[in-house]
């Protein structure tokens, strides 16, 4: 699939034409410079024709923001990859310095280059894009991402400068896997690694990651669709409009995914925001995988310091312990692609489907052995089992004379017998009663 970068300066709406062009609210929209850091992907349409595009942060030169250098390679490295480049100004402060700079740069670039003059918001301002034809990257073409007038014309011009190029499979009908965590967990640095390159900006302040970044995977035998996102403090702890925007994101991540990879931080332990964060996967009835990031930098690892830790994590997620544990670093890339296995495992055991007659013939005789209280006089006798079909979540009815004298000990304890007979580890199970 052919790749167009949207590249320019601060705050000259890149984000807002980014959502505007895949019809979506990926990418973070706010008056802050520098709300982008990351390179964010999704897919435009036009004419039949689909193409990626990738948003990425302000280039800047000689600011105060520290993660300027970060910002500037992503950039680079987006411009690398891309097929055509967007090139988003002004209209209403004209060509500056930094345009110039920016324009030299991307003429070296050998790329297919527009000039997409944006908050052209009124007819009558489309005449100040003569200005932007001094760069020398031919007819500058006038657009207001915010109300989306001039969009289409722009993207005659970019299709009409395409590369020829195959149409790659859709992201949606692949497994959707979302790093989620508290900040400075490792989620990027974990995303890095399974990557190979510097796909997400790591650094040791916390909130460096703003947005839920998308990133396809597709090696060894797996595919998935990754998702990086912001890490999720606590709301009393939230104070800037732009963190609450990036913690809702991530929440929304969670949402669409199928499998959720929580990471814990080896050296702090699982703490209570850690459990809140669980307890979010689990309302959205997610398969979850626990990776334990930092490994290499505890001192004790016998396999009784591993034991130790992980019925620690057991205990914290009971009654839901069926859950896999894997130990791991991202900086030494210790046991990361087992992290990736697990998530497809678990993605696997979301879809497994039990024969009726099975289920009947394991389950009745357990049930029979141990049927349930009585409860008020009431004697439950359940005579039938079978599995739901085409649920996202493996459910399991099991009919009976007096359903509603059935609590939930109980179905615990159907759903562990389920989990010792099957594996359905990580993910959650829904279990329903109804009459016979």
């Amino acid at each position: 699939m052919s790749i167009v970068a949207i590249v320019g300066r601060p705050n000259t709406g890149k984000s807002t034409l980014f959502n505007r062009l895949t019809q979506t609210r990926k990418a973070i929209v706010t008056e802050v410079e520098g709300t982008t850091r990351d390179r964010q992907y999704g897919t435009a349409e036009w004419n039949g024709r689909e193409f990626s595009v990738i948003d990425t942060g302000g280039w800047v030169v000689d600011s105060e923001d520290v993660f300027e250098e970060e910002i500037n390679k992503q950039v680079m490295t987006a411009c690398e990859e891309a097929d055509l480049l967007l090139f988003v100004t002004d209209i209403n402060t004209g060509v500056t310095d930094l345009d110039m700079r920016i324009a030299g740069m991307l003429r070296r670039a050998v790329k297919p280059v527009i000039v997409a003059a944006n908050k052209a918001d009124t007819f009558d301002m489309y005449a100040m894009t003569a200005e932007f034809y001094g760069m020398g990257l031919g007819d500058p073409v006038p657009v207001s991402a915010v109300n989306g007038s001039g969009t289409g014309d722009l993207l005659d011009v970019v299709v009409e400068k395409l590369p020829d190029g195959k149409i790659a499979e859709m992201e949606a009908d692949i497994p959707r896997i979302a790093i989620v965590g508290r900040p400075n967990a490792g989620k990027s640095s974990l995303l890095n690694a399974f990557t190979g390159e510097e796909r997400n900006i790591v650094t040791e302040i916390a909130g460096t990651t703003r947005d839920s970044i998308n990133t396809v995977y597709d090696r060894f035998g797996l595919r998935f669709c990754l998702v990086d996102t912001a890490g999720i403090r606590r709301k009393n702890r939230v104070n800037e409009d732009l963190e609450y925007y990036s913690v809702i994101r991530s929440i929304r991540s969670i949402e669409e995914s199928d499998v959720c990879i929580l990471m814990i931080d080896a050296t702090r332990g699982i703490e209570a925001q850690d459990m809140n964060i669980f307890s979010i996967i689990q309302k959205n009835r997610k398969g979850i995988v626990i990776a334990v990031n930092k490994w290499d930098l505890v001192e004790e690892k016998s396999q009784a310091a591993v034991k130790t830790f992980e019925n620690a994590i057991r205990e914290r997620t009971a009654p839901f312990s069926d859950i896999p544990v894997v130990f791991s670093s991202a900086v030494t890339k210790q046991r990361i692609f087992k992290i990736l296995e697990t998530a497809k495992m678990v993605y696997d055991n979301r879809r497994t489907r039990i024969a009726t007659h099975k289920l009947n013939e394991v389950l009745l005789p357990v049930i029979e052995n141990t049927p349930p209280p009585v409860y008020k006089g009431k004697v439950v006798k359940i005579k039938y089992i079978m599995q739901l079909p085409n649920t996202a979540v493996p459910g399991f009815v099991f009919f009976c004379n007096l359903p509603q004298w059935v609590k939930e000990p109980y179905k615990r304890f159907l759903e562990n017998q389920i989990r010792k007979n099957w594996n359905f580890k990580g993910t959650p199970v829904n279990i329903f009663m109804r009459e016979k």
